[in-house]
This record gives structure tokens, sequence and C-alpha cells, in this order.
């Protein structure tokens, strides 16, 4: 009798198991998923996901994915299912219905460092986020850009460069990470390194290794480092926002200074939503910025040609010049035709982060399959940026591939292009608005 019970227990158990794995790899779908696997029950794939790629290329997982399921198909990233999109048309519309069939998302990793609970959803928040980018552009957009930061980055510039070439030797990266974090800070809320301290950067830059792991809170982890120093630096920027709320008139002029002014009329402008505010926007800038920059210099480096056609470039700029010390003008800076193509070339090769991402918001029907609610959608624009059927020898550094012949059309969001190879070898961007 004990026996036969225990059989059944055991039956039952395993049954079970059974059960929960067929539902993991075959999830509940309104229709025809994409191809693709589930991976591990709990983690799903997300150990292939994380491995890093020493390629400029397209990272082996999604490469290999893309060969053999085709540019859409599903996995599962640190226990929730996506949808990984290379189809530059797919991309496009998934763009387009930002706020009616999608919401913008974020890993788990990255939305636990800037205080977002993943599984709740934002798309209430679209006030929040057309506030925030309006407040960004009137701080940092073109107009700003072109009439105080242009001439501020080039002092801080000169003064960084300076500094350097008094040193025998130096991590180029680090140190680049380091000048356009401080530069960033300083616009954000008047960042003084001798009174926060010179290792405020350097918190950051060991906090954005948690975006790239398991987001596994255990004492020893990389993950669970990374929320130390995110829990300092939180506690540096809370220090400014309280001095400046109990000081206002020690106004600085910042972006600080304007959201702090907007709590005034803007409910849910909370301490402790502005602190995370400065902290994702320090987070999110310093690193892709430096990434491309230190690329960029590589590839010059490697490149001996494009350095002597960029150095004759920026030489007659400063023949030209009335006063061979004044600064850098925007007209001078609008007329760097190679030198904007060498920074496009940069970008394009530069796929710092694997996807953009986005949650559906409802089931969503592309390409004759079905994408579920409350899935997660990655798209990949390095798949186009990197592909021969877009580019010539996509993974050579061409900066003049970029001339005339490409016409451009910059979408509001994603900064994805759709292009079109011409019966006449040329390269067409087509954006819609």
């Amino acid at each position: 009798m004990y026996w036969s019970v225990w059989c059944c227990v055991v039956s039952l158990f395993i049954a079970s198991i059974i059960h929960w794995v067929y539902k993991w790899r075959n999830p509940k779908c309104n229709g025809k998923l994409p191809p693709g696997s589930m991976g591990f029950p709990l983690i799903g794939e997300t150990i292939q996901f994380f491995i890093p790629s020493k390629s400029l290329d397209v990272s082996s997982f999604i490469r290999k994915r893309m060969k053999k399921y085709g540019p859409l198909f599903c996995t599962n990233l640190v226990g929730r299912p996506v949808v990984v999109s290379s189809d530059p048309d797919v991309n496009h519309y998934i763009f387009q219905q930002e706020g009616r069939l999608v919401e913008i998302w974020y890993l788990d990793s990255f939305a636990r460092l800037v205080g977002q609970d993943a599984s709740q959803s934002t798309a209430a928040a679209g006030y929040v986020h057309k506030y925030l980018r309006n407040l960004v552009l009137a701080h940092f957009g073109t107009e700003v850009l072109k009439d105080k930061l242009l001439s501020k980055a080039e002092d801080m510039i000169r003064t960084r460069l300076h500094d350097w070439s008094k040193l025998p030797a130096l991590e180029f990266k680090t140190c680049v990470s380091s000048m356009v974090f401080d530069f960033t800070a300083i616009e954000l809320f008047s960042y003084d390194m001798k009174k926060m301290g010179e290792n405020f950067s350097e918190r950051f830059t060991n906090i954005i290794q948690a975006v790239a792991s398991f987001p596994l809170n255990i004492p020893g982890t990389t993950f669970h480092k990374c929320l130390k120093n995110q829990k300092e630096a939180i506690k540096l920027i809370r220090d400014v926002l309280n001095e400046r709320k109990v000081s206002p008139e020690s106004r600085k002029g910042d972006f600080l200074d304007q959201i702090v002014d907007d709590m005034k009329k803007e409910k849910f402008l909370s301490d402790d939503f502005i602190v995370l505010v400065m902290f994702g926007i320090l987070l999110a800038s310093f690193e892709t910025i430096s990434a491309t920059i230190t690329l960029a210099v590589k590839l010059l480096i490697e490149n001996p040609l494009v350095m002597q056609e960029l150095i004759e470039e920026h030489d007659a700029i400063l023949k030209n010049r009335e006063n061979s010390n004044s600064g850098i003008s925007w007209k001078e800076y609008k007329s760097m035709t190679f030198t904007h193509q060498v920074i496009n070339e940069a970008l394009r090769l530069a796929s710092v982060a694997p996807g953009i991402l986005r949650r559906a918001i409802k089931d969503i029907q592309v390409n004759g399959y079905t994408i579920p609610a409350g899935w997660t959608i990655m798209v990949v624009p390095a798949a186009l940026q990197l592909s021969p059927d877009a580019f010539v020898d996509p993974l050579t550094f061409n900066p003049s591939r970029w001339k005339v012949y490409i016409t451009f059309y910059f979408q509001s969001v994603g900064m994805i292009p759709l292009l079109s190879n011409q019966n006449d070898g040329r390269y067409v961007v087509y954006i819609q608005n």
C-alpha cells in the first residue's frame, strides 16, 4: 500500500515536471509564433546570449539563429520570452507602433539599475517620457549644441588632451569614459569633481558591467557588486538634489535647476524620480559615446590613409580662420564633410548594444507570425548596419561609402534606416516620418 502511494506521488511529480517543461517550450499564443527555441527552463538561452563577441559583426548568438530561423525568431532571456527581429521592415513597423502596440522596455538587469520595476507597464508613462524628452532636448539638443555645448566640449577635450600628453601611457577607453562622464555630469547638475570625489565616474564604469550580466543579486556576483556601486552613486546624486532644494538661491542654470523648478507644477517629479532620471541619463550616455569614440580612434589608427584625409580637412579649416586661436564655429563644424563620413562609418560599426527593446502591449501580427502581448521585442539594428546586402564589405571601415550617393532621412525614434540597393549601385536610405 505504502509503495503504491509513493509510486503515485513520484509519477504525479514527474508528470508535472514534464507538463511544465512542455509549457515552457511551447508558450501560449493566439496564432503562430516565430520559429526558435525557448532554451532551458528558467534561464532560457541567457548564458549563450551574454557570451561576449570579439568581432564587429552581429553577435554570434543572433547571427547563428538568423541563419537557422530567419530574420524573426523567438527565444527566452532571463526567464522572459523574447522575439528578436533583424527584419528592417518589421523593425520600422515596431517603432511606428510605439504607444499603440508596443512600449519602451529594458532587460531586467538594466531596469533594476535605473529603478524600473520590470513587471510593471510603462505605457501609462507616455506623458512622462514626452516631458523628459523635451527637457533633454532643451539642454542637449541641436540649438544648445550650436550655441553653448560645442565650445564647452572643445575646451574640455583640449584640457584633457593636454593632461593625457603628460602621461607615459594611458588606457584610452577609461580616460574617454571619464571625460564624457564629467562633461555630462557638469551639464546635468554642475558636477564638482573635488567635492564629489574623482572615483564618482569610476562607480558608473563599474555599474555598466551589470547591464551585460545575469541579474542575480547574490554576494560575489557581478550584479551584486554593481548594485552596491549603484546605491553609492544614487546617494551622491540625492545629496546634490537635497542641497539644491535647500539652497534655491545657488542656481547653476543646469538641467537639475530646471527639473527642480518643474517640481512645483509636475506632480510625478518626486525626489526618487529625479535622482533616477539623473542616474539613468549618466549611465546611458557615457558608455555608448566613449565606446564609439574608442572604436573610431582604433579604426583611424589602423587606416592611415583615412587619418591623413581627416587631418587635411581640419588643416584646411584652420588655414581659413581669421584668428588661428579661436574655437571651432558651427559653420566649421557643418563644413567637415569627410569628418561626418568618418563619424557615420564609426557609428555604423559601433553596435554598442545588442538590440533595442520594446514590449508588446497587444498581440502583434507580422509576416504571418504573432508576437503575443507581454512579450519583449528585441530590434537588432546591427543586422542591417552590418548586412552585405546593404553595404559592400560591411565589416570594412570605409568612410567614403557615405558620400553623396546616400540620401539620409532620420527617423525620430530608433534611428533605424531602411536601405535599398539601387540599380546603379547606389544605396538610398528610406525612412518615413
